[in-house]
């Protein structure tokens, strides 16, 4: 009992003198969701992982691609492996990264600040997003870090806006990122890596906009209204 509590005083003591990083970052979100579409910052990230617990499991790698002005930035690319503290020989399939790989490895918290910095002023978008935000959150209060400050777009979500609202089962329908490419006819490259799936689900992004957009009114807001369904 004790030494749960003093976990915790040391956290919030941590808390309470915050580095100058993480005050630059919180600074640039100021404003951004009054921006249009086109000038909002969006970063498409993925994060493969030793496992499907946010708090027990760890982060093997993260990548990430920047959408702005309806482009994809090729050149500005976020990838980072992570040293495997935690590692799970039956998730090596899936994700393909062994504990000691070719790749070069960094520490978590170097690669938790590398990015906030890339994600500076940007709307955050993955495929089933919430796993990955929490796979980050841990790491930051493993540093003693508040929680992500952007604002989240799921594109799982976004795709079932452009289903008809008179689908009876598509509240309760989960779509996989392989079903999302097949029905919008996505190449499925480099899958199961997180760069990879970070540019695949970019593309899945555009294309649900394109959708969205049909009448050339979208506005950002309109992101993050989810529609009640009717039956």
């Amino acid at each position: 009992m004790w030494n749960f509590i003093t976990k915790n005083v040391e956290y919030y003591l941590k808390r309470r003198n915050l580095p100058p990083f993480w005050a630059i970052y919180k600074e640039t979100l100021k404003g951004i969701y009054n921006k249009s579409i086109e000038e909002t910052k969006f970063v498409i990230f993925d994060c493969e992982t030793s496992g499907l617990n946010p708090k027990e499991d760890r982060i093997l790698s993260m990548g990430a691609v920047t959408i702005h002005d309806n482009e994809i930035n090729v050149k500005d690319i976020f990838e980072r492996y992570l040293i495997q503290d935690v590692f799970n020989r039956e998730s090596v399939p899936i994700h393909g990264l062994l504990k000691k790989g070719k790749y070069i490895q960094t520490t978590e918290e170097e690669a938790i600040k590398d990015f906030l910095t890339y994600i500076e002023g940007a709307v955050l978008v993955g495929h089933h997003i919430s796993f990955d935000v929490a796979c980050v959150n841990y790491a930051l209060k493993r540093m003693g870090l508040p929680k992500l400050k952007n604002r989240t777009l799921d594109t799982g979500i976004l795709y079932k806006k452009t289903k008809h609202q008179l689908y009876a089962d598509l509240n309760n329908k989960i779509y996989s990122l392989d079903e999302i490419c097949d029905e919008l006819k996505v190449q499925k490259k480099d899958r199961h890596t997180a760069s990879g799936d970070a540019y695949i689900t970019a593309i899945v992004f555009f294309r649900i906009i394109k959708r969205l957009n049909r009448n050339k009114d979208l506005k950002l807001k309109n992101l993050f209204y989810v529609p009640k369904m009717v039956y």
